[in-house]
C-alpha cells in the first residue's frame, strides 16, 4: 500500500519522465509544485518505490525511470486525462467538415491527423467491407471487350471491378443485365453477393440475354472480394523518432510487425469494446514489448464497429492520448453513423 507521499512522488516522476525522457532524481523532484519534502526524504521514497518495483534505476544516471509496473499503476490509479485543446479539436473536426462521403476516406484521414497530433503511429481498423449492403450496381463499357462493374454500398463505399465482355455485346443486353442485378441484389451484403448472384439472377439472365454465359462467368469472377481488414496507418515511421528506440534489431522487428497485416488482430483485438491500454509485455507480440498501445472502439450504426490504436513508447503521454482517442471515438462514431444512415 503506497502512502500519499509515495503516490505523489510516483505520479510526478512518471509525468516528468514522459515529458523529458530523462531519468528523474530527488533534487529535480524537490523543485516540483506540490512536493514539500526534502531531497533526502524524496531519495528514501524513490528507493522504496524502486524496491516495490514501481521505479527502476538506469545504469547511466542516479535518477529513476518508471517500470512497467509503475506505468500500469499510474494508468490505473493516477491518470487524469487532459481536456483536448481547442486547436486539436479544430484539426480533428476538419476531417468531417470537408464533406467526405465515403467511410474509408474519413477513416484514412482520421488516421493521418491522429499521427500528426500525437507524433506516434496511429492504426485505424475499419469495419469489414463485406458486411456492407449493396445499394446500387452499374456496368459501364470501357472499350470493346472490357467493362467496369461499379458497386455502391449503404455506407458510401464504392467497389470498382474491371471484367471482360463479348467484343460485339449489344449495349441493350448490358442494360438488361444491370436492371436484373439491381432488381435482385440490392439489399444483399457484399459477403453474400457472389453466392446470391447465381441464385437470384442466372435464370433471368438466361431468359433475357442471348450471350449470357460468357458475360455471367466473367462478371461473377470480378465480384470475388479479397478478405480485407481495412487497415489504415498514420505516421508509420513516427515511432522511430522517439528516443526510446535505439536497438536496431528491435526496430527492425517492430517495423516487420507493423508491415504485416496478419498481426493486426494481435495489435487491435477485433471485437474489443471501450478503451484499453496495454503496456510493454502486456502486448501479445514480443516485438512490441517496448511499446504501449492504446485502443478504443467506435461504432457505425447499431452493429458495425471499428478500432483505433495509438502505438508509442511505454513513455507515452497517456493523459493526452486517452483524451484524444475518447474524443475521436465519439466524433467518428457520430459522423460515420450519420453517413451510414443518410445513404
Amino acid at each position: 500500500m503506497l502512502t500519499e507521499r509515495q503516490l505523489l512522488i510516483l505520479k510526478v516522476t512518471v509525468d516528468d519522465y514522459i515529458q523529458s525522457a530523462q531519468p528523474v532524481g530527488s533534487n529535480q523532484l524537490a523543485k516540483k509544485p506540490g512536493i514539500t519534502s526534502s531531497s533526502a526524504t524524496i531519495r528514501n521514497e524513490l528507493a522504496e518505490l524502486e524496491g516495490q518495483g514501481y521505479l527502476e534505476k538506469t545504469h547511466t544516471s542516479s535518477g529513476r525511470i518508471p517500470s512497467q509496473k509503475g506505468y500500469r499503476y499510474y494508468v490505473d490509479h493516477l491518470l487524469t486525462p487532459n481536456p483536448v485543446p481547442h486547436q486539436d479539436i479544430v484539426q480533428l473536426r476538419s476531417v468531417f467538415e470537408e464533406k467526405v462521403n465515403e467511410t474509408e476516406e474519413i477513416i484514412k484521414r482520421s488516421a493521418g491527423i491522429l499521427s500528426e497530433l500525437t507524433n506516434y503511429t496511429s492504426i485505424l481498423l475499419g469495419p469489414d467491407i463485406r458486411r456492407h449492403i449493396v445499394k446500387k450496381l452499374s456496368i459501364v463499357p470501357l472499350s470493346p471487350g472490357m467493362a467496369v462493374a461499379i458497386i455502391v454500398t449503404d455506407s458510401g463505399h464504392v467497389e470498382n471491378r474491371v471484367f471482360s465482355i463479348p467484343v460485339d455485346m449489344d449495349p441493350s443486353d448490358i442494360e438488361k443485365m444491370v436492371n436484373i442485378l439491381n432488381d435482385r441484389l440490392i439489399g444483399v451484403s457484399l459477403h453474400d453477393l457472389h453466392r446470391r448472384l447465381e441464385q437470384e439472377t442466372l435464370a433471368l439472365l438466361r431468359q433475357h440475354i442471348e450471350r449470357y454465359g460468357e458475360l455471367f462467368r466473367t462478371f461473377k469472377q470480378a465480384l470475388l472480394l479479397p478478405r480485407s481488414d481495412n487497415v489504415y496507418y498514420g505516421g508509420k515511421l513516427n515511432i522511430l523518432k522517439q528516443p526510446d528506440f535505439h536497438d536496431i534489431q528491435k526496430i527492425r522487428e517492430l517495423m516487420d510487425v507493423m508491415e504485416e497485416g496478419k498481426h493486426i488482430p494481435e495489435i487491435l483485438p477485433i471485437g474489443a469494446q471501450g478503451l484499453q491500454i496495454r503496456i510493454g509485455s502486456e502486448n501479445a507480440l514480443a516485438a512490441m514489448e517496448d511499446c504501449s498501445v492504446i485502443t478504443v472502439s467506435y461504432e457505425i450504426g447499431d452493429e458495425q464497429t471499428g478500432s483505433i490504436a495509438i502505438v508509442g513508447p511505454k513513455r507515452m503521454d497517456y493523459r493526452r492520448i486517452v483524451s484524444l482517442l475518447d474524443y475521436v471515438s465519439s466524433d467518428l462514431s457520430k459522423e460515420l453513423t450519420r453517413l451510414f444512415q443518410g445513404k
